[in-house]
């Protein structure tokens, strides 16, 4: 009676396999490349392992004994199996598994968003089985996340201060100081440094994007993370702030919002795809950052 299944014990199954699809043992020797005496001997032996007759063989011909043909359908189940098992584990091995986590910048221009689908759309191409989740956050949040190893991959303005990160340039963004009408400024074409510096102005929290804000002034009494919240501040009439030019145009088509000294106080604002360096990525975030710096033309 087996107990553990050995590479020998698969050897005489696959043996009694070809005894029985040959008909006997004088017939299998072509097929197994033995002689009917190390044939006999070898069935011999796979009896005195399982603890019971397989056949019946000698002037009545070959045949297979009841519990002969018990073991001929567990053999054969078992080498398919085994085949199965095969096909499965080689299909592994090339195809790309698990998850990839990606954190992505709020109100990003719709060229960004079609970029982002572009590699979507490379990577699900590919040979994978692979649940993606998309993460929308403000920068300091994604920042978070990728220290806390629970994002792979960000794309947003970052303090590039992070040792701790890789970074990527991605695009760029252009960001103008908008007014509303009621706001004084709606109607001066060329205001002067003194009528700006007497504007309220929305903060903005992340300091590394506002050292590069051409326009600093003094007076502040509104703040927001969000760009929907700064949208909210600069429409009430009552103060300037800065938003990207994508996103103000349609506000600015409907007479809703007007750039200030467009151009001279206008700067933009780098993006970039940045993760952390001490997580080791899986082949399939390694293929999914490779897809986004393709659609983003930075390969």
């Amino acid at each position: 009676m087996l107990g553990q299944l050995h590479d020998v014990d698969l050897q005489l199954l696959r043996l009694f396999l070809g005894v029985v699809e040959s008909n006997g043992f004088s017939a299998a020797q072509g097929e197994l490349g033995l002689s009917q005496s190390s044939i006999s001997q070898q069935m011999a032996k796979l009896e005195t392992r399982l603890g019971y007759r397989v056949c019946n063989r000698g002037k009545g011909g070959f045949s297979l004994t009841p519990k002969g043909e018990q073991l001929l359908i567990a053999a054969r189940a078992l080498f398919d199996s085994i085949e199965t098992f095969r096909h499965q584990s080689n299909g592994v091995a090339g195809r790309l598994i698990g998850e990839v986590r990606l954190g992505l910048s709020e109100a990003v221009d719709q060229s960004v968003l079609q970029r982002v689908a572009d590699a979507i759309r490379r990577f699900r191409e590919r040979d994978e089985s692979v649940r993606i989740e998309l993460i929308s956050a403000m920068p300091g949040e994604m920042e978070r996340l990728l220290l806390q190893q629970r994002l792979d991959l960000a794309i947003g303005y970052f303090s590039q201060v992070q040792s701790a990160f890789d970074y990527r340039e991605l695009f760029s963004e252009t960001q103008h100081l908008y007014c509303a009408p009621g706001h004084p400024l709606f109607t001066d074409e060329a205001p002067d440094d003194a009528a700006l510096q007497a504007c309220d102005r929305v903060d903005h929290p992340y300091r590394f994007l506002r050292s590069d804000e051409p326009f600093q002034g003094k007076v502040c009494s509104a703040r927001s993370e969000q760009v929907e919240g700064t949208l909210a501040f600069i429409l009430s009439g009552k103060h300037v702030g800065y938003l990207p030019n994508h996103y103000a145009r349609q506000w600015q088509d409907k007479g809703l919002l007007r750039p200030v000294r467009e151009g001279e106080l206008s700067f933009d604002v780098a993006f970039h795809l940045a993760r952390h360096r001490a997580q080791v990525p899986g082949d399939a975030q390694k293929a999914f950052e490779a897809d986004l710096l393709s659609a983003f033309g930075r390969t």
